[in-house]
């Protein structure tokens, strides 16, 4: 591949085909410094430099340390590409969005009354939605093995709605949600392979190869919810399960959650059984921490954005949609539940066939 007969970086996306992906995600995973060059960026390395045209990004992901600066950053605004950036040990640290092409005054006026007046009926879908998903992912990942007795399972079925019904406040829901991921956890170690011991979630740092995916995948999917809602008109800050708080991006939290059993943990669980991660090759361990290393995180990041391209059959809109669309879809139903009061529910693959 060549522009000008200049390489192009060859650490941008490529889709299973072997073609460059264009208007997608590209992801620098290298140390470097990034600047414009006419209509194209301009990534240096190692005294060699790579060449991307701006018309090929919609979304560009800094996983390493990178040098950028104001021209640059100017150059995305003006093109509407989003920037997303992470340490050098794959911790999200902050996102870099364009001016918001999408604003509605009525939009943001309705959310927040929304959030004084509804904001339990919110969150109480979105519990709902994240407990559905996890039994469709259980029944489905435990077909013919049966690890996990249709008893425990069904508890994600048919506990939930007595749970939430008895919940009166946000914290009352969050211990509800609370306990859905704790039991969820120890289901899920019980698929995984031997070689991937998992006890309990441990975030901050993560402890073990399982948590360093975990931690990582979340991540990877927070960035995704926050570049599909800046095509809505929602204002990202007001949320209703997660507490609105100062520098994060709390709804992209809120409606990323349903999504987490099939794009985090199933990718997870893909690669571990199919031995593309190694416990061994993939991971740095340090006295009291675990990450996934680079060529780790390039593994998991092909499987996660195969698995975000993929398609399914949306029963309500008469078409195939992507998992990345889905996203973006959340944020519409959002939108017309507090402008139309139209039912509210989150992400449930389910009832879409």
């Amino acid at each position: 591949d060549t522009v000008a007969n200049v390489p192009i970086c060859p650490i941008v996306c490529y889709d299973r085909g072997g073609e460059r992906m264009a208007g997608k995600a590209h992801y620098i995973m290298s140390q470097g410094e990034i600047s414009r060059k006419d209509n194209s960026l301009c990534f240096r390395k190692e005294g060699k430099n790579y060449y991307l045209p701006i018309e090929s990004i919609q979304e560009l992901y800094l996983m390493n340390e990178t040098t950028v600066n104001t021209k640059l950053l100017d150059f995305l605004a003006s093109n509407g590409v989003l920037v997303h950036f992470f340490n050098y040990y794959g911790h999200y640290s902050g996102s870099f969005i364009p001016r918001e092409k999408y604003l509605s005054g009525k939009v943001t006026v309705k959310q927040v009354e929304a959030f004084i007046n509804l904001r339990q009926v919110v969150a109480k879908a979105i519990v709902r939605g994240i407990s559905k998903n996890i039994y469709d992912f259980l029944l489905e990942r435990d077909r013919g093995s049966e690890k996990i007795p249709l008893e425990e399972k069904k508890f994600y079925e048919s506990s939930i709605d007595g749970a939430l019904a008895n919940a009166a406040t946000i914290p009352e829901i969050m211990a509800v949600e609370g306990d859905i991921w704790y039991r969820f956890y120890r289901h899920f170690s019980m698929l995984l392979p031997e070689d991937f011991d998992f006890n309990k979630r441990v975030r901050r740092p993560p402890d073990n190869p399982v948590n360093a995916l975990i931690s990582f995948g979340n991540s990877m999917l927070y960035a995704k919810t926050i570049s599909q809602l800046y095509m809505t008109h929602l204002t990202q800050e007001i949320s209703y399960l997660h507490e609105p708080s100062e520098s994060r991006f709390s709804l992209a939290l809120d409606l990323s959650e349903a999504f987490k059993p099939m794009l985090v943990f199933g990718v997870i669980l893909t690669l571990a059984n199919r031995k593309q991660l190694s416990i061994n090759k993939h991971f740095e361990k340090g006295l009291n921490d675990c990450l996934l290393n680079s060529e780790g995180r390039k593994i998991f990041i092909t499987e996660f954005d195969s698995k975000l391209e993929s398609t399914f059959s949306h029963g309500q809109l008469g078409r195939n949609v992507t998992y990345r669309t889905a996203l973006k879809l959340e944020g519409y139903k959002l939108v017309k539940f507090i402008l139309e009061d139209a039912p509210f529910q989150t992400f449930s693959q389910r009832e879409l066939f």
